[in-house]
């Protein structure tokens, strides 16, 4: 029998909910744009971990193949992300947002 068949579907879903929220908290009330960019992902990791409960629930492959792509985009995301907060740091000294804001010009 598989792991998953074994917990309820519902513990999944609230697993996933407190993480999804835990990441949108961390996005809206940071300042540090890696911190933000972490926050993202544990987004996409909340959404990721609710399509494999459901695909295993529903004896479906389909959705953990759109985990992978998912996975593919979080990690292009994580490396451009990286290199513009890399440069950000080179010419600003910080990687806070309220001092992104003297880059308007």
């Amino acid at each position: 029998m598989n792991v998953i068949q074994h917990i309820h579907i519902n513990l999944y879903i609230l697993l996933s909910a407190v993480l999804f929220c835990i990441g949108v908290m961390g996005v809206l009330f940071r300042r540090n744009v890696l911190i933000i960019m972490m926050s993202v992902e544990l987004m996409l990791n909340a959404v990721n971990l609710l399509l494999v409960a459901f695909s295993a629930y529903w004896n479906d492959a389909a959705a953990q193949l759109f985990v992978f792509f998912v996975m593919l985009v979080a990690a292009a995301e994580v490396s451009v992300g990286l290199a513009i907060v890399v440069m950000i740091y080179r010419n600003t000294g910080s990687t806070d947002i309220d001092v992104l804001n003297k880059l308007k010009g």
